[in-house]
């Protein structure tokens, strides 16, 4: 058996997919280990990995939440943790490297360590059809011209990685782009923009769920049909008037609507209506499997979840990708859009009906929630990393021991 380290950033959406990849290799005979920030340490031991926490705390959220700040971020959150990472690595010795996209201090360990690596991408694939969010582009140098103290601490930084260290595997300013040898997509083929374009480095193995810490207090089974649910992530602060504009808005269309409110607190929404439920946080997966609509903010990892529940949405997209990803639900017939300056609760209430009584989105759904399936998921991504690593070895065991 082998010992796979995996490396990411230190958020919910880029985490939580990789954790049934992790218990998964675990199950098979595996040793994994993570390397991660306090916040995570213990949805990823639940997992079965050995965590390696990184030193400092937590990743601070870039500031403000542009592509550029998060350029400048990740750069220098490398350079401050690649000499503990490198040492942790160098005792662990690992035979895989699994690295985020996004996680260039990831990227940039496997090339010091010579170590095959593979990335995951829980957003989309990138590439000329679907540009990155930080890759080069007009708002991009918009953005460094306007706020130039954010750019040159990125070229600084990036300029530090370069001498400091084997960057060759990296983009020069494209950091969550890094990609490798075998690319795991966490969404379907179906689901991807323009999936015939990508060269066979990547493979799009569908939504990967489960191995997230449960909430024993909380009973789906006691929600009454039809069960609508609303949530708009962690990242982004919604607030509570648009939190209880959702609210108020499904009250009269849903058994019980549930909204689970993120960074507000519940008692900030006021009153509501008797069939509401306003959790700061909800098990989002046992949620979804009773839920006949989603209103969600559109990050690739909750509609994912919805595609494979079958659910359909309706995105009302906050910042970041999650405007791409709106555009794709619709484009795909599983759902519409809504902006955040639009969203009234009128306006909410007569999405959503439509959402409920058209048939057409329930089956556009279901489509999706087939596709998801095909992909095959956690274990998909377990088989296609084995096989990377038989590749790695020259052949599988059997093969070798035949002299293939």
């Amino acid at each position: 058996m082998s010992t796979v380290s995996f490396l990411n950033i230190g958020m919910h959406g880029y985490i939580n997919p990789t954790l049934p990849v992790v218990a998964e290799l675990v199950r098979r005979g595996h040793t994994v280990t993570y390397h991660t920030f306090p916040t995570f340490a213990a949805q990823i031991e639940a997992a079965g990995a050995k965590v390696h926490l990184h030193s400092g705390g937590d990743l601070p959220l870039p500031d403000p939440p542009i592509p550029l700040a998060l350029l400048e971020e990740l750069a220098r959150t490398a350079l401050g943790l690649l000499p503990g990472v490198l040492s942790d690595l160098r005792g662990t010795r690992p035979d895989l490297v699994v690295h985020g996209a996004a996680c260039p201090w990831g990227a940039v360990a496997a090339g010091e360590l010579g170590v095959p690596a593979a990335a995951t991408f829980t957003t989309f694939a990138f590439n000329r059809q679907v540009p990155s969010p930080t890759g080069i582009s007009r708002e991009l140098m918009v953005a460094a011209a306007a706020r130039p103290r954010i750019g040159w601490g990125y070229v600084r930084a990036r300029w530090a990685l370069h001498r400091g260290y084997d960057t060759g595997s990296l983009p020069l300013t494209d950091l969550m782009n890094a990609r490798e040898p075998l690319n795991l997509v966490f969404t379907s083929s179906a689901f991807q923009p323009g999936a015939d374009a990508f060269d066979s480095s990547y493979r799009f193995v569908g939504a990967s769920v489960g191995s997230r810490l449960t909430d024993p207090g909380f009973d789906a089974v006691r929600l009454e049909d039809p069960v609508l649910y609303a949530s708009l992530g962690t990242v982004f602060d919604a607030g509570p008037a648009l939190l209880r504009t959702f609210a108020t808005a499904l009250a009269p269309l849903g058994g019980t609507v549930v909204v689970s409110t993120g960074h507000t607190e519940p008692a900030d929404l006021g009153p509501l209506p008797a069939n509401v439920l306003a959790r700061r946080s909800v098990p989002q997966l046992q949620v979804l499997d009773r839920a006949a609509l989603f209103v969600t903010h559109g990050g690739m990892n909750s509609v994912n979840e919805a595609m494979r529940a079958g659910v359909p949405t309706l995105v009302v997209p906050q910042g970041a990708d999650q405007p791409l990803v709106a555009r794709r639900v619709v484009e795909l017939g599983a759902g519409l859009a809504l902006r955040t300056d639009d969203a009234t609760a009128e306006t909410v209430h007569a999405l959503a009906r439509s959402l409920l009584d058209e048939p057409r989105f329930r089956e556009a759904a279901a489509a999706q929630r087939a596709a998801h399936q095909q992909a095959g998921g956690a274990r998909r991504a377990a088989d296609e990393l084995e096989r990377y690593l038989d590749d790695a070895r020259g052949g599988t065991a059997t093969d070798r021991a035949q002299g293939r």
